[in-house]
């Protein structure tokens, strides 16, 4: 494929960081292709639990099914293609096909942080205004809260990126095994102030905002605590810490995506540049239903009760 000279001309991007692997395709295609199927039965399964039993309808469990709906979409967004390229000599990716997963991909990081935010802030109700935590986390306005989520998500995106859309292109060697923005912007033949413009304003809509209405719903949640009895405190614990590590190990994602290994670090080996950029779509979708299945008492105990009774249909069959 040539380099071409606009964006109308360009139909196609080519992803260079696959190289030749030669016959190690088959062991990174098995690997990545278990790796997607247990993060998407790990996910549909909490979410099923969750929906199977009643006494696990409430704001907070709702908010989780969310958020593993939201992994599931991540990865969607982003193994598949991994999978399909393996086998391709080629290593092209349709333009538009490459802007709906850039669109995808950063939509659920935005609907990430944000459901985060909303947790944290179920939390913060739960904890600080018990007696008013029906009214004010009513299941109509927690569905409300997570259809706004996708949708402010989804607008946020639109509007930081939507420019890249229109842009022309003088080249379409993209060094990376997924369609990235910045780099895709780096082909275009003119780069202007509205790239960094844009990376700043979706920053700052799309992570710094969710992240500071987080910050201080925990913080506002230690206040009570410390003044709290030790099995307010416990069960505060108890709740708060998967959420607490999931919005530490998205920080940890966020910090790795921004640092450019190929300039900082030359000594870094060419797999490690690849996977440290990608390390929240590829850890978290995993992270969240192990954190909050074995971590939450009532998922657990749902889990448990689950599995008995479908052991029990079985013996009852045979």
């Amino acid at each position: 494929m040539e380099k071409m000279g606009n964006s109308s001309e360009t139909v196609s991007f080519v992803l260079a960081a696959y190289g030749n692997v030669g016959e190690l395709k088959y062991l990174y295609f098995i690997i990545i292709l278990i790796w997607y199927l247990s993060i998407c039965v790990a996910n549909t399964v909490l979410i099923v639990v969750i929906r199977v039993d009643r006494r696990l309808h409430e704001p907070m469990y709702i908010l989780l099914c969310n958020l593993c709906v939201n992994e599931i979409n991540a990865s969607t967004s982003l193994y598949p293609l991994l999978l399909s390229q393996m086998f391709s000599d080629s290593h092209e990716v349709t333009v538009s096909w490459c802007f709906l997963q850039m669109c995808c991909l950063y939509t659920s990081a935005s609907v990430e942080l944000c459901s985060l935010a909303a947790m944290a802030y179920d939390r913060y109700i739960s904890i600080c205004h018990p007696f008013t935590y029906n009214v004010i986390m009513n299941t109509e306005r927690v569905f409300l809260m997570i259809l706004l989520v996708w949708v402010f998500s989804f607008l946020s995106f639109i509007f930081s990126y939507s420019f890249i859309f229109s842009l022309k292109f003088c080249g379409n060697i993209i060094h990376s095994v997924y369609c990235d923005h910045q780099l895709i912007i780096r082909l275009s033949c003119s780069v202007s102030i509205q790239s960094f413009i844009s990376d700043i304003s979706f920053a700052i809509v799309s992570f710094f905002i969710p992240f500071s209405l987080t910050l201080v719903s925990y913080l506002k949640i230690l206040t009570v605590c410390r003044k709290t009895s030790k099995e307010n405190k416990q069960k505060a614990v108890t709740t708060c810490t998967p959420q607490i590590i999931s919005v530490s190990n998205l920080c940890v994602g966020c910090i790795f995506n921004l640092i450019d290994f190929r300039s900082v670090v030359s000594q870094v080996p060419n797999e490690v540049r690849i996977i440290l950029p990608m390390y929240a779509l590829i850890f978290q979708p995993m992270l969240t239903p192990f954190m909050y299945g074995f971590n939450l008492p009532k998922i657990r105990q749902s889990y448990q009760r689950f599995s008995v009774k479908e052991k029990i249909n079985i013996l009852v069959q045979i």
